[in-house]
């Protein structure tokens, strides 16, 4: 049996899990919880640890793991299976998924016109108490992380600071949604899929907003990659290369196609859900996922004074 340490949409997941049991006979043991906490657990554990596979949300909490040499490599096999911009360049783990960074807006409140061109702008002072975010959860900060890699350390700071005086701060990307919705901010930073849920699901919570893509390789462009590894230390090293395989394979990129997560496929060329806007007109930025800095991240937010 795998055991699986996982920061993804237990949901998810769990299909994922599901096909891999059902197409090979191997049961997976999941255990669940965010992206640092488990890579932190992960880094404390060491050779000790008794996981097999690690699954997260965006791609700074497998390059804080794989700076410490603890991922075994990833088959080539694997990797072949998946476009180049979503491999770090150690090759140690993989993207399996994607999401795009996007601005919602209240369209009663804003019209396109009135938009910020760049993510960087929302630091400007007509903004002040007008927008929201969410620093504390792992996918605002793996934002943060390629204003980091794209743009340095003093502009991040600059822009920090500018969202410090300008944004209301929310307990994850839900609650920023809804605000927009409700007329309470005039937008905020999410990612794609929570609008694409709600809209999928009653709408109750987006029917008063749109979503801008940035675009342009603008930071606010951002495509945050999920990420999977398999750790050296793991007792059942070709199963857990048999498991990340299928994810990023036709099989698991299907599932996740096909799932209420929303999320875009990256892999063996199966297309994303329709209801989405398609990845290749996104135009993101190009950044590498394993020089994400997640460490310097939280560093920096906490001298803004976001965290």
């Amino acid at each position: 049996m795998l055991t699986l340490y996982n920061a993804q949409h237990d949901d998810l997941v769990k299909a994922l899990v599901d096909g891999f049991t059902k197409e090979t006979g191997i049961k997976v043991n999941i255990r669940s919880g965010k992206d640092f906490e488990l890579a932190n657990q992960i880094v404390q554990e060491g050779g000790a640890s008794p996981a097999d596979v690690f699954l997260t949300e965006n791609s700074p909490a497998m390059s804080l793991v794989d700076s410490k040499n603890l991922f075994a490599k990833v088959d080539d096999a694997t990797l072949a299976q998946v476009p180049a911009q979503f491999v770090p360049s150690s090759r140690n783990w993989t993207g399996f998924a994607a999401r795009s960074t996007v601005l919602a807006y209240n369209t009663h409140a804003l019209t396109p016109a009135q938009l910020p061109g760049s993510l960087l702008d929302l630091a400007q002072p007509q903004w002040q108490g007008k927008i929201g975010i969410a620093p504390a959860g792992a996918d605002f900060q793996a934002i943060v992380s390629a204003v980091l890699e794209l743009k340095g350390e003093a502009a991040t700071a600059q822009w920090l600071a500018g969202l410090k005086a300008n944004a209301k701060i929310y307990q994850g990307n839900i609650p920023v949604l809804r605000a927009v919705d409700s007329g309470e901010i005039q937008a905020g930073v999410i990612y794609h899929y929570y609008w694409y849920k709600d809209r999928a699901e009653s709408g109750a919570g987006s029917a008063n907003t749109e979503l801008k893509f940035f675009g342009g390789k603008d930071p606010g462009g951002f495509v945050s990659v999920s990420g999977a590894g398999v750790l050296a230390s793991g007792k059942n090293q070709a199963q857990a290369q048999q498991f990340v395989r299928y994810l990023t394979g036709a099989n698991g990129q299907r599932i996740l196609a096909d799932s209420k997560a929303l999320e875009y496929s990256i892999a063996s060329g199966v297309p994303s859900n329709p209801r989405l806007k398609p990845l290749t007109e996104l135009d993101p930025p190009a950044v590498d996922v394993s020089k994400l800095n997640g460490p310097k991240v939280v560093e920096l937010m906490q001298k803004a004074g976001l965290i």
